[in-house]
């Protein structure tokens, strides 16, 4: 076995590279033995919008931080503990780290969970003040408690078949997904999903599962959009000056919608001309509670942060923004908000993709490249490429699928 590992590191706002990292140990970030993890063989890792948030420098991580939270792989070795997974398997990593013995976890809450952060509750690879789980955008990485963490895919040839869909199981899906179940989509139902990055195709996406008559998807950038609309959803573009509910209402006759999705987070732009040219952090979440109807509810598994060292105010700096709560409480309106908890989601959403249910790779717009390419692609992705950036760190994706 190689020695060797590589992985991407963040260096300061706006740099990532590419460095020799150690090979990883059946250990957790303090040092200790883990008997019940795996490392597994990175197949697929993802650049994700959260990974961007830090490496805009938005967020309080440290130079050095191994980046990485959405991660398949094949197990290398495991912990003599490991009783349900065997060399050679193939697994999707929910980017929650979880224990499976918390109350927490016991009660599928895994994006809480108590035991794996000695900070706050919840964990994750590769990501700032989550307990310092190395990141897998690397060739090799350690996962804990595999047994409950873990999802092994059927049949290893379907899964290369499939890849391109399947790396969306660490992360993205089952997240578009829980924003779409939490506002409450169901048959029938007239959606807007604020936010035509891959996180807001994927509710997109997951609305269309769930049997939403009309989805709307929202942005304020055109080449998003214009993908958006290729694979076949409705869009409104806030960068013009018609407000959203009179877009809203060209498309459906009327100003309002039964569930709505904050996929977009604390990175907000203005709406109109001049808004989309500025941040205004609770744009999204104040234009969700006009256009959702008395007593819908709206998910918002768009990322929001307790520090902003990047905002332009002093309250956004602490994570307080101008949100219209009275609106909220006088239209009876829910929210649901938090991580999510993949494993509540990616068993029954890996069956959708194996038995052809939803396309997701085409959704998001999964571009592979190599584990060198990744500054690159997270160059592109800061750009506003319509695109979701896929990397193969071992060149074993290239012509399956």
């Amino acid at each position: 076995m190689s020695s060797d590992n590589r992985g991407v590191a963040y260096i300061r706002q706006n740099v990532v590279e590419v460095q020799g990292i150690p090979f990883p140990t059946l250990a957790d970030p303090r040092g200790r033995r883990i008997e019940h993890g795996v490392i597994l063989k990175v197949i697929t890792t993802n650049i994700c919008g959260s990974d961007q948030h830090m490496v805009r420098g938005r967020t309080t991580a440290p130079a050095g931080l191994i980046l990485g939270h959405e991660i398949t792989g094949e197990v290398l070795e495991l912990g003599r503990d490991v009783e349900s997974l065997k060399k050679g398997d193939i697994v999707s990593v929910p980017f929650n780290v979880a224990c499976g013995r918390c109350r927490s976890c016991k009660e599928q809450h895994t994006g809480v969970c108590l035991t794996v952060n000695p900070a706050r509750a919840g964990g994750a690879y590769g990501y700032v003040d989550m307990g310092g789980w190395i990141g897998g955008q690397a060739e090799y990485v350690t996962v804990p408690y595999a047994d409950f963490n873990l999802l092994k895919f059927p049949d290893r040839a379907q899964a290369m078949e499939k890849i391109r869909d399947l790396t969306c199981l660490s992360d993205i899906l089952p997240t578009g997904y829980h924003g779409a179940v939490s506002a409450g989509v169901g048959p029938g139902s007239t959606v807007y999903v604020a936010g035509a990055g891959p996180v807001g195709l994927a509710a997109a996406a997951s609305a269309q599962l769930l049997g939403a008559a009309v989805i709307i998807v929202g942005d304020v950038n055109a080449k998003r959009l214009e993908h958006a609309r290729q694979v076949g959803f409705q869009t409104v573009n806030l960068s013009l000056d018609a407000t959203l509910a009179e877009q809203i209402a060209q498309i459906l006759g009327t100003p309002e919608v039964d569930c709505a999705v904050d996929a977009v987070g604390f990175e907000a732009r203005g709406h109109g001309h001049e808004g989309a040219q500025h941040e205004a952090p609770a744009t999204v979440l104040n234009s969700l509670m006009e256009v959702t109807r008395a007593a819908g509810k709206i998910g918002i598994p768009g990322l929001y942060v307790t520090d902003d060292p990047g905002a332009e105010d002093s309250a956004a700096k602490r994570g307080a923004l101008s949100i219209r709560l009275g609106l909220g409480w006088a239209k009876s309106h829910s929210f649901f908000t938090g991580q999510t908890p993949v494993m509540k989601y990616n068993r029954a959403l890996m069956q959708a993709i194996l038995w052809d249910r939803i396309a997701i790779a085409k959704t998001v717009g999964v571009q592979v490249i190599s584990l060198d390419d990744a500054p690159q692609g997270y160059a592109e992705f800061d750009a506003g490429v319509a695109k979701k950036f896929v990397i193969d760190p071992h060149g074993v994706v290239v012509g399956a699928g």
